[in-house]
């Protein structure tokens, strides 16, 4: 999108708090929505699936899977607002768009696998608890980017891309109520998701502005007339959904799960560095200026803010949208209040129940074939982090022993049946044994060889 008809000057585009006219900034915060819409309902698409009352489930607990949808818009609306026009020491008064977290899936299902509504109460419960545990991080944040170089955070994003890649092979062969049935990886399943794959690939690289930013929606919404032909979309959600709801705080009660509670504080600290690096990002890409010290501790205090607020209401982690820093690199506009319009925009559809219900009418092989794209992306987002190593001995050494426990357990959960149940969820993630070996390997082992190349 050129900004010429914007009327801009160069200095007005570099500047956050630059505004234009309401007409030209909708449609701009429109397409942040766009661009973040399909990341953002996922993960509680995923998170309700692996409970058991998901997509195919037919379980009469499907509606709480609607409502974490709904809440996943409000609340990423509301967190964005935190960011965009902020309120005393909260949010980096930048166009950060807030979203809800894949990061903390590798967490979330080991935590509440197959136990339906029930296990909600102790999730919502660690989300509250690591989001004030998150907002704290804003204090010190700048004090601990030092242990966190691209060595660590790329293999952590690697990872969490690599852990979520099987979740989009399930989906796309017809997800957890196929499992085990002859229906389960049928051509039936797979044709509609080649399709979102190949429409969103098509998009991506040879069509411009708008359909490029949101080709994910765009390839989800043709392998959805897809199967739309093929008899696989059911309205019958829409009809019974209300419409217009008001969230409900503790909905599923609280309780106290200590493996939940932990890896919600780790995983925290993991975020809060994506946060970081998104805030950089964005001042980077969109004014051609490093982060201040004050917008990147405004950015934690409102990630970890969005994320406890979420948590209350039965929403998932929040975090930073890095598909956004790259949309505002290529439309060149830092104007936080284009972000502003796009949060109204959520958080009036999260008060709308009917939205949600017609999200979750997409079937899962559907979403399969975007999700497969997504992840597959925030591995190779984690690849290019990686891409700034100096590949010595020391290097390869720490990236070969975390990649290989994380993974390997992740794998083989099987390997560790004798540990407390506890310590089980959090190794198993596969994800915080790889961050926390990175993290003290990186600091522990000496930089004197570094010279030595492999």
């Amino acid at each position: 999108m050129s900004n010429n008809h914007l009327g801009a000057t160069a200095a007005q585009l570099k500047d956050p708090n630059w505004t234009p006219s309401i007409g030209k900034a909708v449609p701009l915060g429109i397409q942040h929505v766009l661009a973040m819409f399909v990341s953002n309902v996922t993960p509680a698409i995923i998170v309700a699936g692996a409970a058991g009352f998901g997509f195919g489930s037919n379980s009469p607990d499907f509606p709480n899977m609607i409502y974490m949808i709904q809440i996943s818009m409000l609340f990423a609306g509301i967190a964005t607002l935190f960011q965009t026009i902020g309120f005393g020491p909260v949010g980096a008064r930048l166009p950060i768009v807030q979203g809800t977290s894949f990061a903390f899936l590798p967490v979330m299902i080991p935590a509440v696998a197959g136990q339906g509504v029930a296990g909600l109460a102790g999730l919502m419960t660690g989300v509250v608890i690591g989001g004030i545990f998150h907002f704290f991080l804003g204090t010190v944040i700048g004090r601990i980017r030092f242990a966190l170089p691209p060595l660590v955070t790329g293999l952590i994003v690697l990872m969490i891309g690599l852990s979520l890649i099987r979740v989009g092979i399930q989906y796309t062969a017809g997800g957890v109520p196929l499992m085990g049935k002859p229906g389960y990886g049928t051509f039936a399943m797979w044709f509609p998701a080649l399709v979102v794959i190949a429409v969103t690939l098509g998009l991506k690289f040879f069509a411009r502005g708008i359909l490029s930013v949101a080709a994910v929606l765009v390839g989800l919404i043709a392998g959805y007339i897809v199967s739309l032909f093929m008899g696989q979309v059911n309205f019958g959600n829409i009809g019974n959904a209300a419409a217009f709801s008001i969230p409900m705080p503790f909905k599923w009660g609280v309780e106290f799960n200590a493996s939940i509670i932990i890896g919600m504080c780790l995983m925290a600290v993991i975020s809060a560095i994506e946060t970081v690096g998104d805030t950089s990002g964005i001042t980077k890409g969109g004014a051609g200026r490093e982060a201040t010290d004050k917008e990147i501790s405004g950015a934690t205090f409102a990630d970890g803010l969005g994320t406890a607020v979420a948590g209350v209401f039965g929403g998932l982690p929040n975090t930073s949208f890095s598909q956004n820093v790259g949309l505002i690199s290529m439309t060149g506009v830092m104007s936080r209040h284009v972000v502003t319009y796009g949060a109204i925009f959520l958080i009036i559809c999260g008060f709308l129940p009917k939205i949600g219900a017609a999200v979750s009418t997409v079937p899962i092989n559907v979403l399969g074939g975007g999700v497969v794209v997504m992840f597959g992306m925030v591995a190779a987002a984690g690849i290019n982090m990686l891409s700034d190593v100096v590949w010595n001995r020391r290097n390869m050494v720490i990236f070969a022993v975390s990649l290989s426990v994380g993974l390997g357990l992740q794998l083989e959960p099987g390997a560790l049946q004798h540990l407390p149940k506890t310590a089980q969820i959090l190794l198993t993630s596969g994800l915080l044994p790889s961050a926390i070996l990175a993290v003290l390997l990186n600091l522990a082992l000496p930089h004197e060889a570094a010279e030595e190349e492999a």
